[in-house]
């Protein structure tokens, strides 16, 4: 499960897994940017905060997620990871190669260093 919330005053989507990660939350996730994105454009960020990466649910589930992320990443100029998990620093180099955002990661406790990075139009 994935709590989501679209801050469309800054555009950034702020991202919280709660437990494994099923197909339907990236179904929710398109829900909710894919309207935004055909509005105005692209989002300035992604913030996805979680204390440790929670896994997929399914191989459904990482298909899904994959489907999404080559769908999303043209529109998305960066992602701030907010996470202590040492897959943080292993996702941030590794997302790079994969996606057009810039990518970075931050300690657990810097949500607002995060937001201020991705509103700050470098």
């Amino acid at each position: 499960m994935i709590d989501h919330t679209l801050d469309t005053a800054n555009a950034i989507l702020y991202v919280r897994p709660k437990s494994s990660l099923e197909a339907d939350d990236f179904i929710q996730l398109a829900k909710t940017v894919d309207p935004y994105i055909e509005r105005t454009g692209d989002l300035a960020g992604l913030i996805i905060q979680t204390p440790a990466f929670p896994g997929w649910k399914n191989f459904t589930a990482m298909v899904t997620h994959f489907r999404f992320v080559r769908n999303h990443h043209k529109h998305i100029k960066k992602v701030g990871l907010v996470t202590d998990s040492p897959v943080g620093n292993v996702a941030e180099h590794l997302a790079s190669h994969f996606v057009s955002a810039k990518v970075r990661h931050f300690s657990a406790g810097e949500l607002e260093a995060a937001t201020q990075w991705i509103l700050n139009h470098d």
